[in-house]
C-alpha cells in the first residue's frame, strides 16, 4: 500500500521515518521528495508497504504525531492522474541560449524574450 507523509520537518532524515514506519511493517520504499535544484525536502513523501493492515495501523496512529515540533499528515496516497503532469520543458521555455518569452520563443541566455516576438535582449 503507498502512504502519502505530509507537512514534514525540513530536517528530517530517510532513516529516521523509515524507522518510524518500520515499527508497523515492512517497508518496501520510502522517499522523502526534494527540490531538484536545491535539494531540499518540499515537505512530503511516500513510503510504501507491503502489508495493507500494517499500512491502515501505520496510518490511524501516526496521522497528526509530532515530530520535531510539526504534526505530519499521513494518509493513503491517492494514484497520479493520467496525463497530470506536463513534461518538464516544452519548446516555448527558456533555457541557455534559446527557447523561451511569452508567445516569441525567445528568451534564455543571450537570446532575448520579449512578448510575442523572436526575443528582445540581444542576438547572436
Amino acid at each position: 500500500m503507498n502512504i502519502f507523509i505530509g507537512n514534514l520537518p525540513y530536517k528530517i532524515e530517510e532513516s529516521e521515518l523509515r524507522e518510524l514506519f518500520e515499527d508497523y511493517g515492512e517497508v518496501t520504499s520510502l522517499k522523502i521528495i526534494t527540490d531538484r535544484q536545491t535539494g531540499q525536502s518540499k515537505g512530503f513523501g511516500f513510503a510504501e508497504m507491503t502489508d495493507k493492515e500494517s499500512a491502515l495501523k501505520a496510518i490511524e496512529d501516526l496521522n497528526a504525531a509530532e515530530i520535531y515540533g510539526r504534526n505530519i499528515v499521513v494518509k493513503e496516497a491517492e494514484p497520479k492522474p493520467e496525463g497530470a503532469r506536463k513534461p518538464f520543458r516544452s519548446g516555448s521555455e527558456g533555457g541557455y541560449k534559446g527557447g523561451g518569452g511569452y508567445k516569441g520563443g525567445g528568451g534564455g541566455y543571450n537570446k532575448g524574450g520579449g512578448y510575442g516576438d523572436k526575443g528582445s535582449y540581444s542576438k547572436d
